[in-house]
């Protein structure tokens, strides 16, 4: 199905509670801009663990809450 991953729209609905860019969270989170866009469309449905750990703190959230 088309349907967005749980974890991209999570990431996209927290990033922008925060008023952070695409860009800006990459960088946060020193992961690549182009990463960072692959899992909000949903074209990575699944990041890696390091990846899903660092944007997470990146965001001031626990792992838990990007999966849920």
């Amino acid at each position: 199905s088309n349907e967005k991953s749980t974890i991209g729209k999570n990431i996209k609905k927290l990033r922008k509670q925060r008023n952070l860019s695409q860009d800006k969270l990459s960088k946060l989170a020193n992961i690549s801009h182009n990463t960072i866009i692959k899992i909000e469309s949903g074209a990575i449905q699944s990041p890696t663990m390091d990846t899903a750990s660092k944007i997470a703190k990146a965001l001031g959230v626990s792992l838990d809450d990007l999966m849920k």
